[in-house]
């Protein structure tokens, strides 16, 4: 009895060394941590937990038999994943693509409709932008398909990211001396002349004294302010601004309109705040910002010694005018949520605002686009 006993242990034995070793995990700290998480994760898919769970036990040295015990699975789908995570690692644990059924419309039919959800319409029956279901109609017209349901064209559109209802605006500058301008602009900006003022120039037009009639709802979780549409006008007012580009300080006049007069009077107050020195000026290119047949530039540069430089932005290119940013803070910190009864109340507000920002907030912007690499036509000819 004790012999066969003997024997059947060595059997046993043997039978164990004849065995296929067990595969062992080991984890990296960054593939323990990812695992972990989708383990714990609520928009975990139960298949990603359960992947994760398996990899993670296999890892802590528990045999197949118990890996597959303790994730309630069978014990070839535990081997199965621990293949898959051994070669590939994380990848190996995503479910492969598979064929699925035959797709109902041709990549070519596809690629049609899409071509004409992206083509502009021409107005017919006084309609000039496509629903849905009139590009549904166009494409069974134009037999770029037999058919084809709304969800259908709905669908296609929505995998290939194309949402033709929206329109985003931009502007392009026709400026033939864009770059030119841009980069005299931006030097100024960035390596301003030793000892010389530059100032950023504009009007701010049609500000709306407007009196809401109801007060504002406020905010709440998951609820945005609320507002009431309804308001009273009370007239408009027009704002000169002058931003230091280097100071961050602002030189400002309010009224009731916007002439030539008007621009003339604003800038001798600024000759004034600017007694010497060379001043550079940075403008749009309006109708008033030109000599027209008054000569009014050269005969105020005159005045005061020809110490002002003016310089234009490209046609189409506001943005190149950093008092263009001060009036965006202006619009959102003073003007977009406030209620006035009378032009008088918006222009001390504006005043107020601005005074404000010339005591405790004015500072440059920090201005990042250096402009273009000009060259000469000597220097261009050197190069090559």
């Amino acid at each position: 009895m004790q012999e066969i006993g003997s024997g059947a242990a060595v059997a046993t034995g043997q039978s164990r060394r004849r065995g296929r070793p067990l595969a062992r995990v080991r984890l990296r700290p960054k593939q323990s941590a990812e695992l972990q998480r989708r383990v714990r994760a609520a928009t975990s898919t139960q298949r990603e937990a359960l992947r994760a769970r398996i990899i993670l036990a296999c890892a802590e040295g528990l045999k197949t038999l118990e890996s597959a015990r303790i994730c309630g699975v069978h014990a070839r789908t535990v081997e199965r994943w621990r293949s898959r995570f051994l070669r590939l690692g994380l990848k190996g644990l995503e479910d492969r693509p598979r064929p699925g059924h035959k797709p109902k419309f041709e990549s070519v039919a596809r690629l049609q409709l899409i071509a004409l959800a992206c083509e502009p319409m021409e107005s017919e029956n006084g309609v000039s932008r496509r629903t849905i279901e009139l590009l549904r109609q166009a494409a069974i017209s134009q037999s770029i398909v037999e058919d084809i349901s709304w969800s259908s064209v709905q669908r296609i559109l929505a995998q290939a990211e194309i949402r033709p209802h929206l329109v985003r605006s931009w502007m392009h500058s026709p400026d033939p001396e864009f770059r030119e301008k841009v980069t005299e602009i931006t030097e100024l900006y960035l390596n301003p002349p030793a000892g010389e003022v530059v100032l950023c120039v504009d009007e701010k037009t049609g500000m709306q004294a407007l009196e809401r009639r109801f007060a504002d709802k406020p905010p709440a979780p998951r609820r945005a302010r609320r507002r009431e549409f309804e308001y009273k006008r009370h007239g408009t007012q027009s704002l000169f601004c002058a931003f230091d580009v280097h100071a961050g300080r602002v030189v400002e006049s309010c009224g009731d309109r916007r002439t030539s007069q008007d621009l003339v009077r604003f800038m001798e107050k600024v000759a004034t705040h600017y007694p010497q020195g060379k001043v550079h000026i940075i403008w749009d290119n309006l109708n008033i910002h030109y000599d027209g047949p008054e000569a009014r530039w050269s005969d105020f540069n005159r005045r005061h010694g020809e110490r002002f430089i003016f310089h234009y932005t490209p046609k189409h290119a506001s943005w190149v005018n950093q008092v263009e940013l001060f009036f965006s803070i202006l619009q959102r910190q003073c003007l977009r949520d406030a209620s006035f009864c009378s032009v008088g109340e918006l222009r001390a507000a504006v005043l107020e605002f601005i005074a404000f920002w010339n005591r405790e907030k004015a500072h440059p912007f920090r201005w990042t686009f250096a402009g273009y690499p000009l060259q000469s036509g000597i220097e261009f000819e050197k190069a090559s």
